[in-house]
């Protein structure tokens, strides 16, 4: 996890712009660098590192003697950079994983660059003997990447959004910022005046299509009777933990007690033993005294072994942490706002008590496994199948773009196995029927899957899904209830009323969605049209993102 930034052809004094890329500081809180461009003296790159791989070398933008003209600046992990090497003899200067983009790019062009490349990642690639400038950012969107490309060529990308809004250009008032596109690259040339002009914008990755160089796993039975399918889904998985194991810094695991983290954690935690690693996993679990998600996190805690941490969520802490939230978030999606705070506070004792810093978790899986209560609504397969492909195609506008935000805010680097390209592109292969919801329990494939493996309680592995806000909270009274009544008091009816001619575009309909979108636009004045539509669910008639709207839900929490 890093922060990048860069500026082409600006007109203003540079050191007065590079102020901009100081509010993405959180993201790299061991190192900063901010590097003009020889030769053009209104280009810059900012970086701001969180020291994962190669201690010594890993400062960017990355050079390299062999490739002069060739400046990286990169946020991610590269998987499979290893065997990259060995296929084509690459000699790397450094450790950093990153460095195999400049010997592919040398090499192939960026188109075979960014589709041999297995991992997560967004850069931004300079060629000063070509004038070319290159951005690319992974399928999923799992790393973060923003740009401001302004009629006359200037453009500003960076991690984060907040690092553009405030730039000084002298021919716009409120330049266009808006998100990268995930599974894309854009090739633009660089004038001898240091601005840019777009060449081509290329989708160079599809969720369904395997990588050309993936990973280390050898062919897989074909056939899709249940016994394949199952071995093939854990191997795969299996090996998506494993390859993600990459890091010089302690490794932890964030823990609801839900299917998925506790399915990373266990394969995690088996992983770091074969392999030796010396110290133990710390498992992190948030939510109010004696929550449905901490009594499960303890059980899963204790049969696999970690050394775990409860963090007691209470409700002051909870309302106060909404500002800042919606600040890192950069959104005023309702459900992602719920289900950010206990992240974002977990996030924020692991930074301050332990050394923890590469963090996994169980993003992807709800949209990859059909695990949305109101799946259990789809008209047919086919329908279920399509639902999946497309929230996986929006997750970097929710699920994961809640998961980077709430952990980076703290200095930490997430990894998301779920979302794996073997992994995500097998399980997609398989026949609708097989992926959808059966005997009323959501991801029967992937639970039955690790039935027999003894890597988790059966009570855990057929734990049903808990609406978010319902698992992190008491018994007596859920998150969902605690925010609706403090809302309550916040937002007045008259307000609500006139919503839609405050804020015609997502206007909103309830006084918790106008009570974000006032924070929003406090700190992003204008900037709405960063979220197209909020997430809601399907098939139903929702008026709340919330699990514990839809008739079939049955709460933990609710007698």
């Amino acid at each position: 996890m890093c922060g990048i930034w860069a500026l082409f052809g600006s007109d203003e004094c540079l050191s007065v712009q590079c102020l901009s890329a100081m509010k993405i500081a959180h993201r790299g809180p061991d190192a900063f660098r901010f590097e003009n461009v020889n030769g053009f003296t209104n280009c810059c790159f900012g970086f701001h590192r969180l020291a994962v791989v190669d201690q010594l070398y890993g400062m960017q933008p990355i050079r390299v003697k062999k490739f002069p003209y060739l400046w990286l600046c990169y946020n991610g992990e590269i998987y499979n950079f290893k065997q990259l090497q060995k296929q084509f003899g690459f000699e790397y200067q450094t450790l950093v994983d990153g460095e195999v983009i400049l010997h592919l790019y040398n090499r192939g062009g960026i188109e075979q660059t960014a589709s041999m490349l297995d991992g997560v990642f967004a850069f931004i690639l300079l060629d000063t003997a070509n004038r070319k400038v290159f951005l690319a950012r992974d399928t999923y969107g799992v790393r973060p990447l923003f740009k401001v490309l302004t009629d006359d060529g200037f453009l500003g990308v960076c991690s984060e959004a907040k690092g553009l809004i405030n730039l000084k250009h002298s021919t716009s008032l409120c330049s266009k910022v808006e998100p990268f596109l995930p599974g894309h690259y854009e090739v633009l040339d660089l004038k001898p005046s240091g601005k840019v002009a777009s060449v081509e914008l290329v989708k160079f990755h599809s969720f369904k299509d395997e990588h050309v160089a993936c990973d280390t796993v050898e062919a897989l039975p074909p056939g899709f009777d249940l016994e394949t399918v199952k071995s093939n889904i854990r191997i795969l998985f299996e090996n998506a933990v494993r390859k993600r194991l990459m890091a010089h810094r302690r490794i932890g695991c964030l823990l609801s007690g839900g299917l998925d983290s506790s399915l990373v954690a266990a394969v995690l935690l088996k992983l770091m033993k074969e392999i030796n690693i010396s110290y133990p996993l710390q498992t992190f679990a948030i939510g109010m005294e004696n929550s449905p998600d901490l009594l499960a996190a303890k059980k899963v805690a204790a049969h696999i072994g970690s050394e775990h941490h409860e963090v007691i969520l209470n409700t002051e802490e909870g309302i106060q942490a909404i500002e800042d939230v919606i600040f890192s978030l950069e959104t005023y999606d309702i459900t992602t706002i719920r289900a950010s705070i206990g992240m974002y506070l977990v996030s924020k004792y692991i930074r301050k008590k332990t050394d923890s810093v590469v963090i996994f978790s169980g993003e992807g899986s709800d949209e990859l496994t059909q695990g949305y209560i109101y799946f259990h609504k789809a008209p047919s397969p086919e329908e279920a199948a399509e639902e999946s492909e497309r929230l996986l195609k929006e997750l970097y506008l929710f699920d994961v773009l809640r998961a980077d935000r709430t952990t980076a805010a703290h200095g930490l680097e997430l990894r998301v196995p779920f979302l794996d390209h073997r992994f995500t592109s097998y399980y997609l292969s398989l026949p609708a029927e097989l992926r959808i919801p059966k005997n009323g329990i959501e991801k029967y494939l992937l639970r039955l899957s690790f039935e027999d493996s003894n890597l988790l309680p059966k009570e855990i592995l057929w734990r049903p899904k808990e609406a978010f806000s319902d698992g992190i909270a008491s018994v007596k009274k859920s998150w969902f209830s605690i925010l609706q009544d403090y809302i309550d008091q916040q937002v007045d009816d008259l307000l609500l009323e006139k919503a839609a001619e405050k804020y015609p575009f997502n206007p909103p309909k309830t006084k918790e969605s106008y009570y974000y979108r006032q924070i929003f636009e406090k700190h992003y004045p204008g900037r709405s049209s960063w979220l197209p539509h909020y997430w809601m669910p399907r098939w139903v008639k929702a008026t709340d993102p919330s699990a514990r709207t839809l008739k079939h839900y049955k709460s933990a929490t609710q007698e």
